[in-house]
């Protein structure tokens, strides 16, 4: 049994913020650390597969987990897209003795932070704005003019959630934004 078990790391941010990139940094970097694969109704993007980068289930599969109380968080994060966190990922991981770090949304933080208390790591990615948001969300080539302005509105009302969180690592530029989440993470672990 990992001196780590039961701890638990949780990145989050509004859309486009860095946290995925942050996040692959730091468990390229430190193999105690393992992604938590969230499930998702929504369909597979590119090149992503399932159990890789999500577990990609239909909606009423994602439902019946729910009435099973499957998840230690979910959502529904846009309008009949539902996101969440299995409790048999975070088991597995531990089983591995590893540390899960989860890369969600700031509702799905807030729920996770608070039955995870005195074990749990979060830390909020700030964006230097909204403005640069935008721009990030546009060069990824993913995004509806709709489901742009979906995901900008959403990450305002996010980033008022900020201070909620154990700290805030201002992402201004990538390779200081790993440097810093890293250095949170290893004095959280005691490395």
């Amino acid at each position: 049994m990992s001196a780590h078990h039961g701890k638990l790391i949780i990145l989050t941010a509004p859309s486009g913020s860095g946290k995925t990139s942050i996040t692959g940094y730091l468990i390229r970097k430190y193999p105690a650390l393992s992604f938590s694969i969230s499930a998702t109704t929504r369909a597979p993007r590119g090149t992503e597969q399932n159990g890789v980068e999500y577990y990609f289930l239909s909606v009423p599969d994602f439902q019946q987990k729910i009435q099973e109380n499957a998840f230690i968080e979910w959502e529904m994060v846009y309008e009949g897209k539902y996101y969440g966190t299995l409790k048999t990922e975070i088991e597995r991981i531990w089983n591995e003795g590893k540390v899960p770090m989860l890369d969600i949304d700031v509702k799905g933080a807030i729920h996770v932070q608070q039955q995870f208390a005195g074990d749990c790591l979060s830390i909020f990615i700030q964006p230097p704005s909204i403005e640069e948001l935008r721009r990030r969300l546009i060069n990824r080539g993913t995004e509806t003019p709709e489901s742009l302005e979906t995901r900008v509105n959403k990450a305002s009302y996010e980033m008022s959630f900020s201070h909620q969180f154990t700290c805030i690592i201002h992402n201004d530029q990538l390779e200081k934004a790993c440097s810093d989440t890293e250095a949170v993470i290893k004095k959280f672990l005691g490395w």
